[in-house]
């Protein structure tokens, strides 16, 4: 008798994960997708949304932390610089926000990548040449 209700609660606990894990994925897919919908859509958008995800940070977010309005690779250096050494710990200044600094130039300069890369040929385009 006790073996019977044993395996109910397994039965039964094994599908509430089941369905927890599905809704999971499910609300997963739909955030990926409002993200990439966010960033532009078609590849570039997911590229975008891609990019944002590996390094943490959106190009908004990584503009405020330099303080720039607009992706001049000049400027942004020099906001770096500046930044960079006034939070240097050695100074009194704060790991952490150096870090976050330091993070905020990569996405910018990886948005500052993807847009000076040509778009790739397509297999039709190449046909026709």
């Amino acid at each position: 008798m006790a073996a019977k209700y044993l395996a109910q609660i397994i039965v039964v606990g094994g599908q509430i994960v089941a369905r927890a894990f599905g809704r999971a994925l499910q609300q997963e897919l739909r955030q990926s997708q409002q993200a990439a919908r966010a960033a532009g859509g078609g590849k570039q958008g997911a590229q975008t949304a891609a990019t944002n995800s590996l390094t943490g940070l959106t190009v908004d977010e990584a503009k405020q932390i330099l303080n720039v309005k607009e992706l001049d690779p000049e400027l942004i250096q020099k906001k770096y610089d500046h930044l960079f050494s006034v939070n240097d710990k050695t100074k009194g200044g704060s790991f952490y926000l150096q870090s976050k600094v330091v993070r905020a130039k990569e996405r910018i300069d990886e948005e500052l990548k993807q847009k000076d890369e040509p778009p790739p040929k397509t297999e039709q385009a190449e046909d026709r040449s």
